[in-house]
């Protein structure tokens, strides 16, 4: 069994079935996927998804939160947090992959779809049959989702969608798109199942990324999309229910980055137990261990930080405020001991053979994503002061 840094034996707090989950995650990922990451990563080749998603499915590792009656694994959100930090000790792409499936597409359609919906849907997303993404970034709109400009008129029994969607993670090769989209009539946003074959309906690939290089992303054009109103998400009206989705994409990051940040421990350790300069390993030396220890201390905290969470999760009491501080948390940690990590490989830290240069690469994406640091420190300045420093009225046109 490969083992990985438990400071405080977190491990002790999981269930059975948690750690039977976590670790064939780990030992399925450590096999055949982990050796294939590095050239991918180099060559900007996006890893093949819809093979590595059926794999996925069939470990039980997508939307592992939503009830089996869909198909879907009926587990717990800890043993999804479980997930994403481990496919994220390989790299952040594969967590995006499933924290996208998982809480921007299936969360979606199982919380504010129809029962048709659901069964349409839900299973083949598990089994990784199909692929999906997430359309709420548009080109001028980020952190800023209410001011969305992409429109949706209704047309008798359909509707007709206009606009642009930009870094979408999976954007490039999905089979459908939660859509959000500002009806012109009655000025609401709302949620939509859009499918590739729809008429409108384009993706293009974005390129020359210097971080989550193993992944796809791309944009989304939606000219005269024509769609069904079966595939509008009743549930799915005003900005609280696509936030509600990013809150758990930002969970499955929380989780994420500590796996990044366990790894790039674990490798920066084994290198300085048998590295030697001045003719002692560099683990010998005073400043290296206290690199060492500060990043232990950091991941141990973001880990009993993640289990916590999980279990207010699991008990349906986490707050956004709760798993904003956690994503904020987490990512910092995470980019904290990437940087340290490349640091303490010297000249190999530059090198991909070793993984600490791609996840400090990688993590500045997930810095920005599902809100950026400075939005997260403002919602939790928010729930502190009741003062909301990010209101529209405030900037200046």
């Amino acid at each position: 069994m490969i083992r990985a840094v438990d400071f405080y034996n977190i491990d002790e707090l999981l269930t059975d079935e948690e750690r039977l989950v976590r670790n064939s995650v780990r030992e399925f990922l450590e096999k055949e996927i982990k050796p294939l990451v590095a050239d991918a990563w180099h060559e900007e080749r996006p890893l093949n998804f819809r093979e590595i998603g059926k794999k996925f499915g069939q470990l039980g590792m997508l939307g592992p939160f939503i009830p089996e009656e869909y198909g879907c694994p009926g587990a717990t959100y800890t043993i999804f947090g479980l997930v994403c930090q481990e496919v994220e000790r390989v790299d952040s792409a594969l967590r995006s992959f499933v924290a996208v499936t998982s809480g921007l597409v299936m969360f979606p359609i199982w919380k504010y779809g129809t029962e048709e919906q659901k069964k349409k849907y839900l299973p083949k997303l598990a089994r990784g049959e199909l692929i999906g993404c997430f359309g709420m970034t548009e080109p001028d709109v980020g952190s800023d989702p209410g001011s969305m400009k992409t429109s949706a008129r209704k047309n008798g029994d359909e509707w007709i969608i206009n606009g642009t969607k930009t870094w979408i993670t999976e954007g490039d090769l999905a089979d459908i798109a939660i859509i959000w989209a500002r009806d012109v009539e009655d000025k609401k946003i709302k949620g939509f199942i859009v499918e590739k074959e729809m008429e409108g309906f384009h993706q293009y690939a974005i390129t020359k990324k210097g971080s989550m290089r193993a992944g796809g992303v791309g944009e989304i054009g939606l000219v005269n999309c024509k769609v069904p109103e079966e595939n509008r998400l009743p549930g799915a009206v005003g900005l609280r229910p696509g936030l509600s989705c990013l809150d758990q994409a930002r969970y499955g990051i929380a989780w994420g980055s500590i796996g990044a940040a366990m790894d790039c421990f674990e490798t920066a350790l084994n290198y300085v137990k048998e590295r030697k300069q001045f003719g002692s390993p560099l683990a010998a030396y005073q400043l290296v261990q206290a690199k060492l220890v500060n990043m232990l201390t950091e991941i141990t905290k973001g880990q009993l930080l993640n289990w916590r969470l999980g279990r207010l999760m699991d008990e349906g009491k986490a707050t956004p405020e709760q798993i904003s501080l956690a994503k904020r948390n987490n990512v910092r940690v995470a980019r904290f001991c990437a940087r340290k990590a490349r640091e303490m490989l010297g000249a190999n830290g530059i090198s991909l053979d070793y993984s600490p240069i791609r996840h400090m690469a990688n993590i500045e994406s997930v810095y920005t994503y599902e809100g950026t640091d400075d939005i997260h420190t403002l919602i939790l300045g928010r729930a502190l002061t009741g003062i909301q420093a990010f209101r529209r009225e405030l900037i200046v046109k």
